[in-house]
């Protein structure tokens, strides 16, 4: 685990570093802040800024697209969480990438779904033009950003603000024009839906950038702009300001430490994935002290529920034991869902939606029980159970992904099809429909078979194949894998466990109050 997190550690600095130090020079050098000195700048001094997608295409393109040129999270503004969009003009002049599109929508789900003020610092050359057919077209191409854009401003009534800090040139003017307030950069922002290249060819005129589509001319002439602000500190100000106008977010409760020091999470998953250990040794190094509650615990123990607190707020924990588990019906395998313990999570799950508690859900987990006694005993019956309890339970949940997340089990635990809050991922996670040595009997199986009862070695060829079976499964289960395809929102060192999902349940939670607003979000959640 030490080895997994210093690996990562490396890999994110490399990644915050954009398009590196020239690029970084060149945009000090235009009077402009870097995108992630902006959002250091405006999120309240000192605090926590939980980015979301930092590995985001990191092993495509080259390696020419860190964080594909936007970077995104949850950070608190004048004390109230919110969620941030910043281009990366470093990254290929903030030009989208497909994979930028992808990450603005998931910071455009979160905003939606944790009802949070959601902040745009825009600057951008507009789509690449080379990859357009995977930014353009498609029900989840660029469109939908402004999609989400008009649902968050008719519908939902989520706050948003947006920074033109740059260019925003084309299409992507509509982000700024569908948000509620919009505020230039005076002598560096412009905004219009074709540059001066563009506007030659299109219609023959000649004109220079500022004229066009500066900050003068769209908070004066068009009044497309609602503000106009000197430099990047006093636009970050405003930002801050309109920020302060809006109605205060529910204060975040107070706790006890855990009850056992964090440092102690490296050395309880073993080195070898397969084997067990104790998952409730994980869940009193991030909860708090006392108030844990473990419900039913002597039946169907290979699920863990319990309720527990963390930093003070009453949450509803729900974890896969892992080992040979012994029960009055016999031994268990731990991380398998049988039918006694679905239903047992299915019951939990509803009692948490009835009583308001946000769940938190630790995957280890291999997927659901097999075989004609599991058959006869309604497994497929009481799966739906649980996916149904789960799927419609409308509290925050939670992910964090520990080792396995495969089959149908990380459907079941609120795996990330679902609309979960948030997704987390240890560097130690695996998510894959199965592991490597059951996609090799799946795939290869029946031919082994043949060859075994025929007596007769295995081919060199075979061996190739079953092999290459094993590799590629060993780097589509790898936690860095899963990242850079959005199917977490971000792989976290466990002993910033606790600090992350503390702010994940606040960020989850902190506009919960506001009355007008769960009736119109059933609009989103029917999408």
């Amino acid at each position: 685990m030490r080895a997994l997190a210093a690996e990562l550690g490396e890999l994110e600095d490399r990644l915050r570093l954009g398009g590196g130090a020239k690029k970084i020079d060149k945009q000090h050098s235009e009077g402009k802040l870097t995108a992630r000195e902006r959002v250091s700048k405006l999120i309240d001094p000192g605090t926590f800024f939980l980015e979301i997608g930092l590995l985001i295409a990191y092993d495509k393109y080259d390696r020419q697209a860190p964080a594909a040129g936007v970077v995104t999270g949850v950070g608190h503004i004048e004390n109230r969480p919110a969620v941030i969009v910043a281009n990366d003009a470093t990254v290929k002049a903030g030009a989208w990438w497909p994979e930028t599109i992808h990450k603005i929508l998931r910071a455009q789900e979160i905003a939606m779904r944790n009802r949070l003020p959601i902040v745009y610092l825009v600057d951008s050359a507009g789509v690449n033009l080379p990859y357009q057919d995977g930014i353009f077209p498609g029900e989840y191409g660029a469109s939908r950003i402004f999609y989400y854009n008009s649902l968050m401003r008719r519908r939902l009534r989520v706050p948003q603000i947006a920074a033109v800090m740059g260019m925003c040139i084309a299409g992507g003017a509509y982000l700024p024009a569908l948000s509620d307030v919009i505020i230039m950069v005076e002598g560096t922002s412009f905004m219009g839906l074709g540059g001066p290249n563009l506007v030659k060819g299109a219609v023959g005129q000649v004109v220079d950038a500022e004229s066009l589509g500066g900050a003068a001319l769209h908070t004066r002439s068009s009044g497309v702009a609602h503000y106009m602000a000197n430099d990047d500190a006093e636009c970050l100000a405003m930002i801050r300001q309109k920020i302060r106008e809006l109605p205060p977010a529910a204060p975040a409760p107070k706790g006890s430490a855990p009850a056992k020091p964090s440092e102690g999470l490296y050395d309880l998953l073993p080195a070898d994935h397969r084997l067990p250990y104790n998952v409730e040794e994980v869940i009193a190094r991030i909860v708090d002290a006392g108030d844990y509650l473990e419900f039913q615990p002597g039946h169907a123990p290979e699920m863990l529920c319990a309720g527990a607190r963390l930093h003070g707020r009453a949450i509803a924990v729900i974890a896969n034991r892992r080992g040979f588990l012994k029960t009055p019906g016999g031994p268990r395998i731990g991380g398998i869902v049988y039918t006694e313990s679905a239903r047992k999570v299915a019951y939990f799950v509803e009692n948490a939606q009835r009583h308001n508690l946000p769940i938190l859900y630790l995957q280890d987990v291999s997927g659901f029980m097999v075989g004609v006694e599991a058959e006869s005993a309604g497994i497929i019956r009481a799966g739906a159970e649980m996916v149904e309890s789960m799927a419609c339970a409308t509290v925050p949940k939670i992910i964090l992904t520990l080792n396995h997340a495969s089959g149908a089990g990380y459907y079941a635990m609120a795996g990330q099809g679902f609309d979960p809050n948030f997704t987390f991922a240890w560097p130690t996670a695996r998510i894959g429909v199965m592991e490597g040595d059951a996609a090799v009997q799946a795939v290869h199986g029946p031919e082994l078979a043949k060859l075994q009862a025929a007596g007769e070695p295995i081919p060199d060829e075979l061996q190739k194949r079953i092999a290459q079976t094993r590799a590629d499964y060993e780097r589509w289960l790898d936690a860095r894998y899963a990242a850079a395809r959005g199917h977490v929102d971000a792989i976290i060192d466990p002993l910033e466990t606790r600090r992350v999902l503390v702010f994940a349940f606040e960020a989850a939670t902190a506009y919960q109050h506001r009355e007008h607003l769960p009736i119109e979000f059933e609009a989103f959640d029917l999408l």
